[in-house]
């Protein structure tokens, strides 16, 4: 049986699809940008580290995959829809976003600067906004049934003590998840979050080693990190034809590191 839009008993299932991954010059994005290409997506790679992402972006070509490299700074909001409109001149109507760009905002309440606190929101809330808007009025006017996934965190529903900026930004974003998700409802693009646990990235690398990080390390169920592979079902799962009935899910791949306890 066919759904309309997607071809769901081949492989790959996401043949014929155009992508694009925000914030992928490493970690998680890169890794997104990987598995939509092995998927079967062509892939738009964008993130602020141009050398990076040709660098991805080449290898992925080299392997037989459609892929491009673009310059975008989500917080910069108007060069969101020209970019998108130069993944569509090059790569063809766009039915995937992976709202990925994200920075982390640490600090207690009381010594966070109004500079630091305005830019993770304008990175994670404006910038996954609009970005998810600029897309989602090119999927409106192909017609095409489209995908957005935004990467919350468990940040969204959890507590994350020194981090009150990033969680409360990241709060928004599943917030905002469900609001695109209804208005676009019936116009077919499903708007889904994914709330990824603690996984090493550039972000907070030297963390972990510290004497704080190793003590939050033990506090964890099963006292680990996460990999990123980790989140490859869930996020392939909703860039899919499994979401075609799934819109405004957030859903919490963590290892179990926001149950209550641990230690």
């Amino acid at each position: 049986r066919l759904q309309k839009g997607f071809e769901m008993d081949l492989e790959p299932q996401l043949s014929g699809r155009v992508a694009i991954v925000t914030g992928a010059s490493s970690g998680l994005g890169a890794h997104f940008a990987r598995l939509l290409a092995e998927h079967g997506a062509a892939v738009a790679i964008t993130a602020r580290r141009v050398e990076r992402i040709e660098d991805l972006a080449g290898r992925l070509r080299a392997d037989g995959h459609r892929a491009i490299a673009l310059a975008l700074d989500v917080a910069d909001a108007a060069s969101i829809g020209p970019t998108l409109d130069k993944v569509q001149e090059e790569l063809g109507p766009l039915g995937i976003l992976v709202n990925n760009a994200g920075m982390g905002g640490e600090g207690m309440a009381l010594d966070v600067s109004i500079e630091d606190f305005d830019a993770t929101f304008a990175v994670n809330v404006r910038g996954t906004f609009f970005a998810a808007r600029e897309a989602a009025r090119r999927m409106l006017a192909s017609g095409t049934e489209g995908r957005i996934i935004n990467i919350a965190s468990i940040a969204s529903h959890t507590v994350l003590p020194g981090l009150s900026a990033y969680c409360g930004s990241k709060a928004a974003v599943a917030m905002l998840t469900r609001s695109m998700a209804r208005e676009w409802a019936r116009s077919r693009i499903a708007v889904n979050a994914l709330c990824p646990g603690y996984i090493e990235t550039a972000i907070n690398d030297a963390w972990w080693p510290t004497d704080g990080g190793q003590r939050q390390l033990k506090g964890f169920p099963r006292r680990r990190l996460m990999e990123a592979s980790d989140l490859g079902t869930a996020s392939m799962m909703l860039a899919g034809p499994a979401a075609s009935a799934m819109t405004g899910s957030v859903i919490t791949v963590d290892d179990g590191q926001s149950l209550p306890g641990g230690g």
